[in-house]
This record gives C-alpha cells, structure tokens and sequence, in this order.
C-alpha cells in the first residue's frame, strides 16, 4: 500500500470534519473561478469588434467549466464526510467515489493547463488584437454601414478610456482615411488636391480623431495638421509628446489582458493546492472507513492509504483494464475455423 496511515475513531472523525470544512472551502473557491472566469469572457466580448479570432475564449470557457465542475463535485464530498462515520449510509458512496476521484483529478489539470495557456496564447492574442485594430481603424468612418455602425464609438472610447492612440501609435491614422465622405465638401479645392494626391482616391490627413487629445497637455488639443511646425505657435512636431497619447492601443490591450491573466496564475495555484488536499484527504477517509467497515468494528483502528499498490503496480492495472476495455466485444477469430467443404463453422479443436 501506498502512504499507508492508522486511524482511531477520533482521528477519523476529525479527519471527516476537517475534510467537511475545506470542501465548503473548495466550494467557494470554485464559485470565486467561475466568476473570475464570466469576467474574463465579459471583458472579452465587450472587445470583440477589435479582436480578429476568439481563439483566446478558451481560457474564460475553461474557467466557467471547471469552476462549476469543482462546485458540484466538492458539495459532494462535503456530504460524504457527512455519511462517513454512518454505517448504513456511506456505502451508497461506494460507487460513485471513483467517479469523483477522476473529475476531482480533471479538475486540477484543467486549471493548470489555464495557468499555462495564460502565457502561451500571449501571442495569438496580440496578432488577433493588431488585426482587429487594424481593420476598426479602417472601419472609423463607415457610421452609415450596417454592421460598422458603431465602430466609431467603440474605438473613441477605447481611446480614451485605456489612453492610447491607433494600433501601434498616432501615426497610424495618417494612413486611413477615417473622415466619412458624407462629410466632405467636395466643391472645396483643398479636399479635391488632397483625393487626387492620393492613388487609391482616399482623403487622408496628418490628424487623429478627438479621442486621441492627452488631457494632461497643458495646451488646447492639438488634432489636425501634426507633421507641420508652421500650423501652429509655439509647437515642435518631434518634442511635443503631451498633445496627444503616444502609446498605441495594441500595446494598452495586451497589456490589460495580460495583467488580468496573470493575476489569476497565483489564485489558481491556491485553488489547485485546495482542491489536491480535498481528494487526497477523501481517499483517506474512504480507504480507513471502509477498512473499519470490514473489520466489524467502526469504532476500533484501521488503515487508510492512497493506494492499493505501488505506482507502478496501479499504472499496470489501469492500462490492463483499458485495454480489456477496448478488446470487449470484438470477435476472437481463433475460437472458430471454417470448415473445408464450406459447410460451415465448427469449434477449433
């Protein structure tokens, strides 16, 4: 056996109330992940029209999942610790332990694999998040198409409310056209040169929209006509840094997702640490009761272990019975033989 313990009646009692109390634990614990999970899935959708791919979901869905999955399944063990010292009803536990045993197990790997795809879908998400920019940008002007209607709105208040400016800087809205054309005075000269300078036909500007304007610049916003020093008094185009947000929002995104993310890595761990002491200290309650049970003395000593066998013995065992599994039902074509004369099938001798 292995981690092989003795329990007295007093220790298994405390070991039940013990195990009680840091099952109601668990329970919290999972209802603090599936809420941490809808706030992750929220903030996420809520940045769905500059996000390109929904790969990055997974991690929110995982959560959602395994916080319900460790709610359920920890209320369960809360009320085998209840039956767990009554000789009539704790068997009726007996056949669904091991079923228990095997989601508990699940729940912890799922919960790591979340702390390990926090950091590797780092990157999924910042090329989804430059594509989705790029083309919200591309989309600012287009308030009367359907679908894009409220591209504008969404990416002024991403602007302002994370204090950033286009994708990767300022810059980037010199190379759209983000002016609808409805409100373009095309009888005017200067809108006229600036399409025709342009080979795709677009009117683009060396100006971003209000959104981008720092409210910490001492000086009134500064939106059009950026790259010319003349255009304005008292103004350098290379040293004027406080105008307006000089971080681009790419950058501001990742670096919100990633705090969110990250901040979850510590948590998890703790949960995952609860949740791997609550099914090692079931299966020490169920292997002493049950030992106790088969002694006809509940109230006398018994021994409560992990394992039955070794790891390698129980390793052995397992992939014996799937593999028993797999084989069942199929046909074992060396208990018959044809007959030469095709009269049939006969037993082999």
């Amino acid at each position: 056996m292995l981690l092989k313990m003795k329990f007295t009646q007093q220790r298994r009692v405390r070991l039940a109330q013990g195990l009680w109390l840091m099952s109601w634990l668990a329970v919290m614990c999972g209802t603090f992940i599936f809420c941490l999970g809808v706030y992750l899935k929220t903030e996420l959708i809520r940045r769905a029209e500059v996000m390109e791919n929904s790969e990055i979901h997974v991690v929110p869905n995982i959560l959602m999942m395994v916080g319900l999955a460790s709610i359920g399944t920890n209320w369960v063990a809360s009320r085998v610790c209840q039956d767990s010292l009554d000789a009539a009803r704790f068997p009726r536990w007996k056949v669904f332990l091991l079923a228990w045993f095997v989601v508990a197990a699940l729940i912890c790997f799922l919960l790591v694999a979340v702390v390990v795809l926090s950091y590797a879908l780092q990157g999924r998400l910042e090329e989804s998040l430059k594509v989705g920019l790029r083309n919200g940008i591309r989309f600012y002007k287009d308030t009367d198409v359907p679908g894009r209607c409220f591209q504008k709105e969404t990416i002024d208040r991403l602007q302002m409310e994370f204090h950033c400016c286009g994708n990767n800087n300022f810059k980037d809205w010199f190379e759209v056209q983000w002016v609808s054309n409805r409100y373009l005075d095309y009888t005017s000269k200067d809108v006229k040169d600036r399409i025709r300078s342009n080979v795709d036909g677009r009117y683009l500007l060396d100006a971003v929209p209000f959104s981008c304007c720092n409210p910490a610049s001492p000086r009134p916003c500064l939106q059009y006509q950026l790259t010319d020093n003349s255009a304005h008094h008292s103004y350098e185009y290379q040293s004027e840094e406080l105008n307006l947000y000089s971080r681009g929002c790419r950058q501001a995104l990742i670096e919100h997702y990633m705090q969110l993310m990250n901040s979850t890595g510590p948590g998890v761990l703790s949960i995952i640490l609860i949740q791997l002491s609550v099914l090692v200290s079931l299966r020490y309650l169920q292997t002493a009761v049950e030992a106790a049970m088969l002694l006809e003395d509940p109230e006398g000593e018994s021994e409560g272990y992990l394992l039955e066998k070794d790891v390698k013995e129980t390793i052995e065992e397992i992939k014996a019975n799937v593999l028993t599994m797999l084989k069942f039902g199929q046909v074992d074509s060396s208990t018959t033989e044809v007959s030469p004369e095709g009269e049939g099938e006969k037993p082999a001798s």
